[in-house]
């Protein structure tokens, strides 16, 4: 009896610490934690500026805010309030990985130095060189990319 009652609660514990790991995959962030105990997005670049006026604007642990097991910075109390009121319009696209990779099946980092906002949605990519790929056909990657994403999605960018 005390060998299935520890075995299921090894189960149980093994599910419960893999699924912050599998969600983990989903987003392009660093390893380290910020001071809101999650890995932080877009370099902290605030994604509700970028989004709204096209400027990439550092944000600030005072203006944090976690969504999704992710942490985002904001410049001020204004977009952290435009943030959580509709988080989903502010995400960066791809979980925050290079648009142009996600369209080649790949999960390459994505650097908000070189990013595009089309249609209200901010796209992010792993380089200069790989922006201007992009820009030759951006509505034939960005439409790739969603359908690559569903797929790819839940794995691991070190098993594509």
């Amino acid at each position: 009896m005390f060998k299935n009652a520890t075995l299921a609660t090894a189960i149980a514990l093994a599910t419960f610490v893999a699924t912050p790991a599998m969600a983990a995959d989903e987003y392009n962030v660093p390893s380290g934690l910020t001071a809101a105990a999650a890995p932080l997005a877009l370099q902290g670049v605030d994604t509700v500026a970028f989004i709204n006026t096209g400027n990439r604007i550092e944000g600030s642990a005072k203006f944090a805010s976690v969504h999704d097991g992710v942490a985002y910075y904001f410049a001020s109390q204004v977009n952290l309030d435009t943030f959580q009121a509709n988080p989903a319009q502010y995400l960066p696209q791809n979980g925050g990985f290079c648009t142009f990779g996600v369209s080649v099946s790949k999960k390459f980092d994505g650097d908000p130095r070189w990013a595009d906002v089309r249609g209200g949605k901010l796209y992010v990519f792993l380089s200069e060189d790989i922006f201007k790929a992009y820009q030759k056909d951006p509505e034939g990657a960005i439409a790739k990319a969603d359908a690559n994403w569903k797929t790819i999605r839940h794995t691991a960018a070190t098993d594509l």
